[in-house]
């Protein structure tokens, strides 16, 4: 316990850093941690279910989250044509690259070349793809602004501490025991208000969105970030494996730190998007 609570608080003030350092280190911290997650989920899958393409991957993973942040900081900065241009042409080198995936299994001499296919290409929309959405949660409103991504995060660690006490303290209904025998529905509920309680808290000191959308954001990530949590626990299921790594003691890998943001973020993006515009 005093392991898992020593690394729970800085990996707090890492992740709160990386936000309130500026522009460029939230950029390039995201950018590197999207990678060591897309190598984490490579080597969960080595482990016998296939052989992705560890480099191709990385490549790709890499090449979508830079043109995706070139394309934002020339839109939000009013940078020169230069800088949107050259972000326009590595997202459309992006086809190539990919496809480069596909060539190279031609020389690779596995069995199954079509699960490698499958699992690189799909460890990328899982684990790279949510980062490039949270990346760009920052620059909603014109500038870079951390506030929404920090309040994201605030919100997220709300709703698993709430989830965690409220199912220890009156957990009796299994929510969906077939991929995860411990979570009730009990937690779940507490998750989702104490995540509301949180985005109400946050209103009164970040003035970006009203209070009552604060709620909702908080009520996404409750819910959608538990479906996360569940898919990852489905997914370690599947190929045998208790935590997906150990990079931070007590606490498994990074897949397990961020399996509610892989699947909330993107609806979170959507939801604030809309209502910006």
């Amino acid at each position: 316990m005093k392991t898992r609570a020593i690394t729970g608080f800085f990996f707090v003030i890492v992740m709160v850093g990386s936000n309130l350092l500026g522009h460029y280190v939230f950029g390039g911290f995201y950018l590197l941690l999207s990678l060591f997650c897309l190598y984490e989920f490579y080597g969960l899958i080595k482990q016998g279910t296939a052989h992705p393409n560890v480099a191709m991957g990385l490549l790709n993973g890499a090449l979508l989250y830079v043109a995706f942040a070139l394309i934002t900081y020339a839109n939000t900065f009013a940078l020169s044509s230069l800088h949107d241009e050259l972000g326009y042409k590595l997202l459309f080198l992006a086809p190539v690259t990919i496809g480069g995936i596909f060539i190279v299994e031609l020389f690779r001499k596995h069995k199954h070349p079509f699960n490698n296919i499958a699992f690189t290409i799909l460890g990328i929309i899982l684990t790279v793809v949510p980062f490039i959405f949270f990346h760009a949660l920052a620059y909603l409103h014109g500038g870079f602004n951390a506030h929404i991504p920090l309040a994201f995060l605030i919100m997220l660690w709300g709703n698993d501490t709430g989830a965690y006490l409220s199912g220890m303290a009156f957990g009796r209904h299994k929510l969906f025991e077939r991929h995860s025998p411990k979570k009730t529905w009990e937690g779940f509920i507490g998750g989702v208000l104490i995540s509301a309680g949180v985005a109400l808290i946050i209103s009164h000191f970040y003035t970006d969105l009203d209070w009552y959308q604060w709620v909702i954001m908080a009520v996404i990530i409750g819910t959608v970030g538990t479906m996360g949590d569940l898919v990852e626990s489905m997914f370690k299921r599947s190929i045998n494996v208790k935590d997906s790594g150990g990079i931070l003691p007590g606490h498994g890998g990074l897949l397990d730190r961020f399996d509610g943001l892989f699947l909330a973020v993107p609806f979170v993006y959507a939801f604030l998007y809309f209502i910006s515009n």
